[in-house]
């Protein structure tokens, strides 16, 4: 299974504006492969999900969340803000949220290979989504996942957003499903 780089170059990223001074010791801690990856990823390039997503967000996840995976979402809020900035940012500004949750959908098989992932019910406070094909499925990206939709509502102006995960294809369920609301 592999990401896209333009999924993985918000982690180094996120590392060096938020950690700068421990960037070079977050490097150090990856495996070689993944340290190449970090440092020469091109955004039209596909990498190996277990190393460039995985194990660079494990990392960062043990250097400066103390192993809580709850970094992951705080990686995915981040990724949000990265990819829907510039010409983006006002389609999400001027779209409606539930326009967010569909693109959001159609962008995620262009970040993973094979993945397809669906807006299952959608209403003008709510919609549920849910990851039906992912063959490496991993807590670190279902929670990068959560983040990221989370922040790309803040962005297009909802308001009181909660955005669980309920079902897991890394617990055995046949989906990932997450359930998002706002106001």
């Amino acid at each position: 299974m592999d990401v896209k780089g333009t999924g993985i170059m918000p982690i180094s990223i996120f590392v060096r504006e938020n950690f700068p001074d421990r960037f070079d010791g977050w490097l150090d801690s990856l495996s070689p492969e993944a340290r190449r990856i970090m440092e020469t990823a091109l955004s039209s390039n596909w990498y190996p999900v277990k190393i460039a997503m995985i194990e660079a967000t494990r990392a960062v996840i043990d250097t400066f969340f103390d192993g809580k995976e709850e970094g992951a979402w705080e990686m995915g809020r981040f990724s949000a803000d990265y990819s829907l900035k510039g010409v983006y940012r006002y389609f999400v500004k001027l779209g409606s949220p539930g326009f967010i949750i569909s693109r959001g959908s159609k962008i995620f098989s262009n970040y993973y290979r094979p993945a397809e992932l669906t807006v299952v019910d959608k209403g003008p406070n709510h919609a549920t989504l849910h990851i039906t094909h992912f063959p490496e499925p991993h807590t670190l990206i279902e929670f990068r996942l959560g983040g990221w939709v989370e922040r790309a509502l803040e962005l297009s102006g909802c308001k009181s957003i909660r955005v669980d995960i309920t079902k897991s294809l890394t617990r055995g369920d046949s989906v990932t499903e997450l359930k998002a609301k706002w106001v």
